[in-house]
């Protein structure tokens, strides 16, 4: 079914791979007449083309990007705006597309939600963007049909921008890279290593791309196999599937930990730029004859089944087959896993939901970027046909993510056979995705075909002892689900046929209705701000020493930015730093806000010339200790600022709060054994955060203990691999150490500037 090669590989002519060792260099040499060298053939891949296309480094090693289009969601593009405004932003350079897909209910927080959307609208008008109203398309169904091109790079403000199917290579990162961009700066990394992901064979009747997709996710998520790298979809297999199924599989590869996607296209591509206008879009993709891949995950698309990811990861993968007969069994792992994911803070079970020897859920929900699309929604209307999702609480939603998509479903007749089901077709919304939509009831277990199912997420409140759960499934099986009044069905059951309608797309809905300055500016306008819509408040530069309170010490594999950030109907405030921050890790660690607080008094007293032992009186013995070894420690040499650990933390969103929240209540940095990816690495540094690394095993310090770092900014200055720090102990300095990792220089003076705005404004 999935195969992962445990070495490099070479592709011949896109159909025949060569494993990178001694037999397989010498069945390539025989094979294609000579063996290439690794570096030259990995200049075949399709990534490496469209990365040096995009690269003005002139460095392939060390890659400095400048993307085609930008685009952003309203609860991610306020406070880039304000970050750029804040840095001297005077236009939009290149195309920004503001989306409003997330806040769109208006329903929480008073005026707020509709307050950004009027921010973003006149800011549009401005600085010469693009605005889409709310309910009119999700972020990605919006760049699909309108962005996307062959050879293109994009870059949004959310983790799942992934266009790859299309042809373009998409990133999802945190608010600061897309400033850069506005302020036409740079995205700078290291060039990434390349994943082949080779294709074969046609997927079974039944089976849909988030089944696809969640079978590669549970093959390549824990080890780490395409983390920060870019998975490339070749092979035979891929010809198999339509564009959209394409799109439904990519937009997944967020959850492997992966930088980005690409594909190669073909004339069902092609196809689908004509459907929407835009012919001159597409470009024809393929490796060269002879390309070169760090890995393989090799897919064999008709062996793959319908499958689900339980609770709380879109890794914990089982086929519904496997579940559904090894039921009692695989419960009881799930409330294992959900018992360290949720601290045992709250009891969790799914085994009241078995009856009869069937597991009954409690509701179903298709949305999204992932589960919205066209031919997800036309499939689960005729597993539907002629059925009834029943009148007990079982419950079925269904939003199509586009306007476009929602009106062929109305004219094609699937969005009545929808509705006489009992189901409910809603507008184009994310909130599903994030627990800000069709929030279910406490103890209830929903299934959807959306892309996450953390904890904390969809409702959860564990502090309020309110749990919810979900499991991640394909729109058909949701269908075959509903069909049989919520007990779980595997759309392998499904015996009738797909009526395959064909897609019409009517542009008339974004002309009459979209915002598009054609990337004119007016400076005239006046943007509109509501009341809470604050600007970022002022950071300290990057003192000469630290002095770091742990506050928080959580010990869970992986954290998600959902953990660092709530989600839901804290979104709302995402336009207010400060009030942001006040739900800064309520639903993980609720005493982490107080803590941090108390501590950042310490380095307000020093901004404003005093002692601050004098404003944090538990500070007196540890400048004695410190003292004691560093006489010449004091305020005007010295930050005092919090900090947290976490095993793994930064999986999941893209959302620079995450990291700014922590920053605004005074954080000065983050101390992991990893970072779960290079986006959450990313919104620490551009926040002006340290990014630390020490190795697993014992902490050297517990929560509560003060650390000191001597000359960290001249450490950061000067590049040094290994930061000497020490814990307080007493009278005592116990020494640990402490790394970077890899800094780009840019990134090195943005940490000693304390932020990328003080960055900019020089």
């Amino acid at each position: 079914m999935i195969e992962l090669l445990n070495t490099g590989a070479y592709l011949v002519n896109g159909t025949e791979i060569f494993p990178d060792t001694e037999d397989g260099r010498a069945q390539l040499a025989a094979a294609a007449g000579s063996c290439p060298e690794k570096s030259e053939a990995a200049k075949a891949t399709i990534a490496y083309g469209i990365l040096k296309d995009h690269n003005v480094s002139g460095n392939m090693e060390n890659l400095q990007i400048k993307f085609d289009k930008l685009t952003s969601h309203d609860i991610t593009f306020v406070g880039i705006i304000q970050t750029a405004r804040a840095s001297g932003l005077t236009r939009f350079p290149i195309p920004y597309v503001l989306t409003n897909c997330h806040n769109s209910l208006c329903a929480v927080g008073g005026t707020i939600n509709e307050d950004d959307h009027m921010f973003g609208l006149t800011c549009a008008k401005k600085y010469g963007g693009v605005y889409v109203p709310p309910h009119q398309a999700v972020i990605h169904q919006y760049a699909r049909e309108m962005l996307a091109g062959g050879g293109k790079m994009i870059l949004g403000s959310d983790s799942h921008t992934r266009y790859g199917a299309l042809g373009t290579m998409a990133v999802g990162e945190g608010g600061p890279e897309l400033v850069k961009q506005l302020l036409s700066k740079t995205y700078d990394i290291a060039m990434p290593g390349v994943i082949g992901i080779y294709m074969t064979g046609e997927p079974q009747p039944g089976v849909g791309p988030q089944d696809i997709a969640l079978a590669i996710i549970g093959a390549v998520f824990a080890n780490g196999y395409v983390k920060n790298k870019v998975m490339e979809f070749v092979g035979p297999g891929v010809s198999s599937l339509s564009a959209d199924y394409r799109i439904g599989v990519d937009v997944m590869t967020t959850e492997t930990t992966c930088l980005s996607s690409i594909w190669r296209t073909d004339e069902k591509i092609k196809e689908f730029y004509e459907i929407h206008g835009r012919s001159e879009d597409y470009k024809e993709l393929n490796p060269g004859r002879v390309a070169y891949y760090d890995g393989i995950v090799k897919v064999e698309l008709d062996k793959i089944k319908p499958m689900i990811a339980m609770p709380f990861h879109p890794s914990n993968v089982y086929t519904i087959e496997e579940l559904n007969a090894n039921l009692m069994d695989i419960l009881e792992d799930v409330e294992k896993k959900a018992a360290i994911s949720l601290d045992g803070k709250v009891p969790f079970t799914l085994k009241n939901k078995v009856h009869d020897g069937k597991l009954l859920v409690d509701q179903g929900i298709i949305a999204g970027c992932a589960g919205g699309g066209f031919e997800n929604i036309c499939d689960a209307a005729d597993i539907l046909k002629g059925h009834s999702i029943g009148a007990d609480a079982f419950t079925l939603s269904v939003y199509p993510a586009s306007t476009p998509i929602y009106m062929e479903l109305a004219r094609n007749g699937k969005l009545a056979d929808l509705m006489e089901t009992g189901a409910i077709v809603k507008t184009a919304f994310s909130g599903p995705c994030f627990g800000a939509g069709d929030t279910p009831a406490n103890n209830a277990f929903s299934i959807r075909h959306s892309t996450r199912n953390f904890p904390n997420r969809e409702g959860s409140k564990i502090q309020n002892g309110q749990i919810s759960s979900v499991a991640l499934m394909d729109a058909r099986s949701i269908a075959a689900t509903a069909a049989n009044k919520g007990y779980l069905t595997s759309a392998s059951e499904f015996t009738g046929t797909y009526s395959k309608p064909v897609y019409h797309f009517d542009q008339n809905i974004y002309v009459n209705r979209v915002f598009d300055s054609k990337g004119v500016a007016d400076p005239s306008v006046e943007i509109q701000f509501g009341p809470n819509i604050k600007d970022w408040p002022e950071m300290p530069q990057l003192a000469e020493n630290l002095i770091l309170k742990v506050v928080s010490e959580i010990h869970d594999p992986v954290t998600t930015t959902d953990e660092l950030i709530p989600s839901g109907e804290t979104s709302s405030f995402r336009s207010n730093p400060l009030g942001l921050a006040e739900f800064a890790l309520s639903r993980k660690d609720p005493a982490y806000v107080g803590r941090a607080k108390e501590v950042q008094t310490a380095e307000k007293a020093i901004e404003a010339g005093k002692c601050p032992a004098e404003a944090l009186p538990e500070l007196k013995p540890v400048f004695d200790a410190i003292h004691a070894s560093y006489p010449a420690i004091d305020r005007t040499n010295v930050g005092v600022g919090s900090t947290i650990f976490a095993v793994k933390p930064g999986d999941g969103s893209a959302r620079e709060q995450a990291a700014s929240c922590q920053k605004v209540l005074g954080g000065w940095a983050n101390i992991a054994n990893e970072y779960a990816t290079k986006r959450y690495r990313s919104n620490l540094i551009n926040w002006g955060m340290l990014p630390f690394l020490i190795p697993e095993g014992e902490l050297p310090f517990t929560n509560g203990d003060y650390l000191f770092v001597p000359k960290v900014r001249k450490a950061v200055e000067e590049k040094t691999d290994t930061i000497q720090a020490f814990v307080v102990k007493g009278q005592e300095l116990v020494p640990f150490e402490m790394k970077l990792g890899a800094l780009t220089d840019d990134e090195r003076e943005i940490i000693l500037k304390g932020c990328l705005i003080n960055y900019y404004k020089g």
